[in-house]
């Protein structure tokens, strides 16, 4: 019994991480950067072409829930910081496309993290990367932006997250609006940043 629950459980993990992925990154906009950097867009399946979409279309897909640590060892949930739109980002010490764009990540949250919240979310998988090593280089780096600790890999496994950098851009609702795999220029964390906080 226990061991027919565990592979129920398998397989919908497998499949809610495809479901999620194709969500996330069906709909892809226009490049932003002549490497092919690109901001997608979730979006159901339609018949009807990308381009006939109307943009009164929802493209938003509710944001799964996760459990982190923040710097004081606290445990914290996504959900409680809905009400304000969110930037979420995976990252990690060791990962050099991550560190490239985090000086655009703290340009823009000085400017907006008023208005914005941001959360950078750490891949503390204990051995590779730890709550000590990540800590060590934010405090070389100078860098004020939150950052979390996804000690338990909880909120890796909610979104599937199969390469870092990415980020997610999240409405006052709680709707994952848009997201990027790889890393993000600011122009692009900009764009994102427009599709969940219009300017008034």
């Amino acid at each position: 019994m226990r061991k027919s629950v565990k592979i129920i459980g398998l397989i919908a993990a497998v499949a809610a991480f495809f479901v999620l992925s194709y969500v996330l990154y069906q709909q892809l906009t226009k490049a932003y950067k002549p490497q092919g950097e690109r901001l997608a867009t979730p979006a159901a399946q339609s018949a009807a072409p990308a381009d006939d979409q109307t943009d009164d279309a929802d493209n938003s897909v509710p944001a799964p829930d996760f459990t982190v640590l923040d710097t004081q060892g606290n445990s914290v949930k996504l959900s409680d910081y809905f009400g304000r739109p969110i930037v979420l980002n995976f990252w990690a010490s060791w990962c050099p496309p991550c560190k490239g764009e985090m000086p655009d990540f703290q340009t823009v949250f000085e400017e907006m993290g008023t208005d914005v919240q941001f959360l950078m979310v750490n891949m503390t998988d204990g051995s590779r990367e730890t709550v000590d090593t990540a800590k060590a280089f934010l405090d070389t780096s100078g860098y004020t932006f939150p950052v979390l600790f996804d000690t338990q890999q909880d909120a890796a496994y909610q979104y599937g997250v199969s390469s870092i950098p990415t980020t997610l851009f999240i409405d006052t609702d709680g709707n994952v609006v848009a997201g990027a795999e790889g890393a993000v220029d600011e122009a692009t964390l900009r764009k994102g940043i427009g599709m969940i906080a219009p300017a008034e």
